[in-house]
This record gives structure tokens, sequence and C-alpha cells, in this order.
């Protein structure tokens, strides 16, 4: 059976800090790379304060360095933003109070990739960045 988004995100995973083995991704064979976690994720967007707003770029960086790294996997990050907020959607779709869910549209807008695949769709993402003046 195929494992819902919150399962997913629930699953027991480490992080790891380890060198970039190859030129890949804009990182530089090397550098001291983040592979982050979806807790890892779902935590710092959750520490994003109403009204505020940050890129992927920006919470990258922020988190990479949070761990001692220069750069996070931004592939790994997509995968993991991508399992935060969809996880959001389910429990919202199965009855959660929006005040408790990961406010992942701090970090996705209408424009971003990852927004369209999402099960709550663009919209809600716009509608919920409009309330919060983002």
């Amino acid at each position: 059976m195929k494992k819902t988004w919150t399962e997913k995100l629930n699953a027991p995973a480490r992080h790891q800090v380890k060198p970039v083995p190859i030129d890949i991704a804009g990182m530089k064979k090397g550098e001291i790379m983040l592979v982050p976690t979806p807790h890892m994720i779902d935590a710092f967007i959750r520490a994003i304060p109403p009204g505020a707003s940050m890129d992927v770029r920006t919470l990258r960086h922020k988190l990479a360095r949070r761990f001692k790294a220069e750069v996070a996997c931004p592939i790994t990050t997509g995968f993991h933003l991508r399992t935060v907020a969809e996880a959001a959607c389910e429990a919202l779709q199965q009855g959660a109070a929006m005040d408790t869910i990961t406010p992942f549209w701090r970090v996705l807008d209408a424009d971003t990739p990852t927004t369209r695949k999402l099960a709550c769709g663009p919209g809600f993402v716009t509608a919920q960045r409009t309330k919060e003046g983002i």
C-alpha cells in the first residue's frame, strides 16, 4: 500500500552533513552539504512567523548554516518541501485546524513549480499568502 504524505513526513530519518561528491545543482565538489530530513524542513517552516516569507534558496542557505554546512542539498530539500506541504494538505482534508498545520505557503508561492503539484493547489497557497499579507 502506498504511504501517505503524513507517513512519509513522520518516517524515521537522520540528516547527513557530508562533502558534495561532484559539481551538481549549483554546488561545488567538496563543499560541505546538509542532506536534511522532512522533519527538519517542517520545523524550520513552522518557525517562520505569520506575515513573513522566505524563498527556497534562502531556506536552504539558513538551514545549512544552522547545521554548520555550506550548502543544503537542493534535490532533497525540494522533495521534502513537497512532503511537508502535502502532509499539511492531508491534515486539512482530515479536519485539522489551519493554525495546527505547517504554513508551507510562507516558503512556496504560486510560481514555485512544486505548488502546481500540490493536492490543495496554487489557489490555496495564494489565498493563504494574501491572508497573511505576503
